[in-house]
């Protein structure tokens, strides 16, 4: 089964790579953010409880965030294999996320590391802003400091997957087809 980690900072690309990756290879696309918005959505039990944290301007803890992925997981019975997108961010969760897929006898197989220069993702970010109307896309500070956020707490998990002999860092600069003909390269390296 192949399980991969795409991670990168804001603007790096990962959602639009994602979604060619679970084409490709037929994966099961994990998106946190898509699973937070289903479950209050939907109102579940899992919804309610992130959605208190949430209301609170408080972030969701890991453990509810991992039962979330937990019955996303369990739902996908003849996956081919996952693409965690959005998770982990944090060594806590990766080390969570390993317990949890060794409980099942899985692993993460590859972790892809989108590399783009704080100067790209900016004018990437402002010009997404421009599109969306989202004003925090439009605000230099607030991208920046979303940046800084990366590099502070998830750049970590570098090392983590590294240690593991699963990082594989690829540029992420260049258009789209570019940057995914060199993350398929990755992912062909470690299937074939």
């Amino acid at each position: 089964m192949l399980n991969i980690v795409i991670f990168g900072p804001p603007g790096a690309g990962k959602g639009t790579q994602a979604v060619k990756l679970v084409e490709k290879y037929k994966l099961v696309h994990l998106s946190t953010g898509d699973i937070f918005r289903a479950n209050i959505k939907s109102g579940t039990e899992l919804g309610k409880l992130a959605k208190s944290y949430m209301d609170k301007g408080d972030l969701v803890p890991d453990e509810v965030t991992i039962r979330m992925l937990e019955s996303e997981v369990n739902k996908q019975s003849n996956a081919k294999g996952f693409i965690f997108d959005g998770f982990p961010r944090t060594t806590a969760q990766a080390q969570a996320l390993d317990k949890f897929l060794e409980g099942k006898k899985l692993s993460i197989t590859l972790t892809l590391a989108l590399e783009v220069e704080v100067e790209e993702l900016t004018r990437r970010i402002m010009l997404r802003g421009k599109d969306s109307g989202r004003a925090d896309d439009q605000d230099e500070s607030i991208v920046r400091n979303r940046v800084q956020e990366y590099n502070t707490k998830t750049a970590p998990l570098k090392d983590f997957y590294k240690k593991q002999g699963k990082l594989r860092s690829v540029d992420g600069s260049g258009n789209v087809d570019e940057i995914f003909k060199n993350l398929s390269k990755e992912v062909n390296k470690m299937i074939e």
